[in-house]
């Protein structure tokens, strides 16, 4: 199989290339407006790239026949695309890149109420790492992950989704200003990755030494590469979500591990997240 038949699209989706081609035409207009260092472009890029190839070429076709390339697939959709994106920071620069009159009309819409509550939503510091967490596990159950492999419109509502809630929870994690205006504390940030890395792993031990097949529904479908019993490639997926996915949400904790250090070393944590500090030796009030 040749570059160019890897690269056709096995589903071709005109939203997705619509959702692509904007987002690259935004962030490139805005770096004409601000200044973008080179290594915030390349993750951009890098971002955008693998989030596509993994979405809209011949590896989806894979992704659909084969339990550990459909894991890899979501590593990718859940954790590496958008936090490669995120690390970019591309908000305002893609702000940016929106013509004036889209700027105001943004602008008039976040201080909106109907804005207001949309951001306090994309942004909850408890609802977005659960969403982030249960839409792994949640489309990992067998019976969940039959209809979804089985119908295509959930299949793109499943791919769709977790892509979504991977930018929501990156977009807290690696923030690095101080709270407020940031969401979540400084220290929240580094627990977060640790708390939402747990069941992931979990999940992660118990698909991969389970003995019995539990998602026949790649063994229906055909598998695409002979040679790989149903048990092998379960635990292949399943390493794939216990090691990789973990590693990348220990990326996560020491990226904010970092923000909290500097942060920290600048005096501009909140009070309840500064360490406590030792107690001074006792002063004479000015009425003895």
């Amino acid at each position: 199989m040749t570059l160019l038949e890897w690269l056709i699209p096995w589903e071709l989706s005109p939203t997705l290339l619509l959702m692509f081609f904007a987002g690259g035409w935004l962030f490139f207009r805005g770096t004409r407006v601000h200044k973008v260092s080179v290594s915030r472009q390349a993750l951009f890029w890098a971002g955008m790239v693998i989030l596509y190839l993994s979405m809209h070429t011949r590896i989806d076709y894979y992704a659909e026949r084969m339990f550990f390339i459909h894991r890899l697939q979501h590593l990718v959709l859940h954790h590496l695309g958008p936090l490669l994106i995120m690390g970019a920071y591309p908000g305002q620069v893609m702000r940016a890149g929106l013509p004036m009159a889209w700027r105001l009309r943004l602008r008039s819409f976040c201080r909106s109420t109907p804005g207001q509550l949309v951001q306090t939503v994309l942004t909850h510091r408890i609802f977005v790492p659960f969403l982030f967490v249960i839409l792994v596990v949640g489309f990992l159950l067998p019976v969940v992950q039959f209809y979804a492999m089985l119908d295509w419109r959930l299949y793109r509502i499943m791919n769709w989704s977790v892509v979504i809630s991977g930018f929501m929870y990156w977009n807290l994690i690696l923030d690095r200003r101080p709270s407020p205006p940031a969401v979540l504390s400084p220290l929240g940030r580094v627990i977060s990755p640790i708390v939402t890395m747990v069941p992931q792993v979990a999940v992660g031990i118990v698909i991969t030494f389970t003995q019995h097949d539990l998602y026949p529904i790649f063994d229906l479908c055909g598998r695409a590469i002979p040679g790989i019993s149903a048990l092998t490639d379960q635990a292949i997926g399943g390493l794939t979500m216990w090691v990789l996915a973990a590693f990348v949400e220990v990326f996560g904790v020491l990226f904010a591990l970092q923000t909290y250090m500097r942060l920290s070393s600048r005096n501009r944590l909140s009070a309840w997240s500064r360490p406590a500090s030792p107690p001074g030796p006792p002063t004479l009030s000015a009425a003895s």
